[in-house]
């Protein structure tokens, strides 16, 4: 338990630049507040103490606005930055080293008993506001955006974001996603994010009226070659495309 208490601490320093000292950490983290109670309350809870367990769980949410029940399994150091409205249901699974932060919903999709919340493998980092629902699973190393709704499995390296999550790095190739501009991108950002990350849906938009402004040029020279075969075909003016793009802070046009 002491161990695990001096791990759980210690990776706040690697995972946190604020971080100033050990005292700081210990006194004013709820994130590391919400993890020791968590510790103490899943002990009670796998020794037949049910009520005790919930109680201190409740106790914890109350100081730290983190709620965790106390029969989610959570592996060593695990960090909830901010923590602020974190919760974490009854068969959820975390690994280790993972990385949770504030507003982090792991929760179920149904009322029925048994497994229903998410597994995160080792290394998953969640970013702010995010949803990971159901009993599926996060693979290693995985990364969800912020505010991303997750409803699907997803592979070991990849990255998730938008509502229903997308998965949009270069490693998902191999799961049929084909995006060829992502993996420079997917350096670590602590909300599981770049700020200029392409979203999967601008994308094939933008491919979309790549291709319809194509057609219209198309359509435009089949014109003239039948006006001057001798065939009378009337133009109609239709309105341009050329520069319409989707442009957000996640899009950028696809160039080919």
């Amino acid at each position: 338990m002491l161990e695990r208490l001096k791990e759980d601490i210690a990776c706040v320093f690697e995972r946190d630049p604020a971080a100033q000292s050990v005292f700081e950490v210990i006194t004013t983290y709820p994130g590391v507040h919400a993890v020791i109670i968590h510790r103490l309350s899943h002990y009670c809870w796998q020794h037949g103490f049910k009520w005790l367990a919930r109680f201190i769980a409740h106790l914890g949410r109350w100081l730290t606005g983190v709620e965790i029940h106390p029969g989610a399994e959570i592996g060593r150091r695990f960090f909830i930055d901010h923590g602020m409205g974190v919760v974490i249901g009854e068969t959820a699974i975390i690994g280790d080293d993972c990385t949770l932060y504030h507003g982090v919903t792991l929760g179920g999709t149904t009322w029925n008993k048994g497994k229903r919340h998410p597994t995160l493998r080792n290394g998953v980092v969640v970013g702010a506001g995010a949803k990971i629902l159901g009993p599926i699973e996060i693979g290693e190393d995985a990364r969800v955006g912020s505010n991303s709704v997750v409803l699907k499995p997803v592979p070991a390296g990849a990255t998730v974001v938008g509502i229903p999550g997308h998965i949009i790095d270069s490693k998902a190739k191999k799961a049929g996603v084909m995006l060829d501009d992502i993996a420079s991108k997917m350096d670590f950002d602590p909300y599981g994010l770049k700020a200029d990350m392409p979203d999967p849906i601008a994308n094939a938009i933008n491919r979309m009226l790549e291709h319809i402004n194509s057609l219209d040029k198309q359509v435009e020279t089949m014109q003239q070659a039948l006006n001057k075969a001798g065939i009378n075909c009337h133009e109609t003016p239709l309105g341009r495309l050329d520069g319409c793009e989707i442009n957000d802070s996640y899009a950028t046009k696809s160039k080919e």
